[in-house]
């Protein structure tokens, strides 16, 4: 959705605030146009060779100075639960059970996330659909018999959708990305890791090479 204007020169005079006797101003509008003035094989330029460099050495708090907000849309509850373990250097706001109305009639009901697992199994495919639609009568009937939204909602399951809007600095989500792209991580929050990270690469392609220096993962 956004994310901080120039993050790559943001974070070089993050990095070199650290090792300079220069000011910041000196930093961003002399220097880092010194450094990209050099060019490299193996980087766009010199700026970038410093930043992959440092990344390498996990000086990595020079990365917390540039934010990503990100809309998350479709995803489970069961998801959002593993996605807000993730506490320092990220902030969420989450589509509410409690004042969206999820009855039929209002809005068509609550929509589900099916696990593939179930999916490619017809017998298992039918039976979750089925539990899906009881789930969905029993909120409707409890909406219909006075109970509030908030107690109707006891009754939507892991699967339920919602949507999340959450912002997070580089440091947060490179941590995230390292513990959740792994095969042991659950399906869902590895895709979601996967799109957060192409999502970013495809706004910023140059914060690949530090991706790649912090995760050692090449493209």
């Amino acid at each position: 959705m956004t994310y901080t204007p120039e993050p790559i020169r943001t974070i070089f005079t993050a990095t070199r605030t650290c090792y300079s006797p220069d000011d910041q101003v000196h930093l961003a509008y002399k220097e880092w146009f010194d450094y990209l003035d050099k060019p490299h094989d193996k980087y766009p330029n010199d700026a970038i060779r410093l930043l992959s460099r440092i990344a390498a050495m996990k000086h990595l708090s020079v990365l917390e100075h540039v934010t990503f907000t990100f809309g998350i849309r479709g995803v489970s509850r069961s998801l959002l639960a593993q996605l807000t373990r993730h506490r320092v250097g990220w902030s969420y706001s989450v589509q509410s059970q409690r004042y969206v109305n999820f009855e039929t009639e209002k809005n068509g009901g609550f929509k589900y996330v099916m696990p593939h697992s179930i999916k490619k199994d017809k017998p298992a495919r039918n039976e979750f659909k089925a539990a899906m639609r009881n789930i969905q009568k029993a909120y409707n009937t409890l909406r219909d018999m006075g109970v509030p939204q908030e107690d109707a909602r006891y009754v939507l399951p892991n699967a339920a959708e919602t949507n999340v809007t959450v912002t997070c600095n580089l440091r947060a989500l490179l941590d995230f990305y390292e513990k959740r792209s792994i095969k042991a991580a659950q399906w869902e929050i590895r895709e979601l890791a996967y799109d957060l990270r192409d999502a970013l690469l495809k706004e910023v392609p140059d914060l690949k090479y530090i991706f790649e220096a912090v995760t050692g993962e090449v493209e």
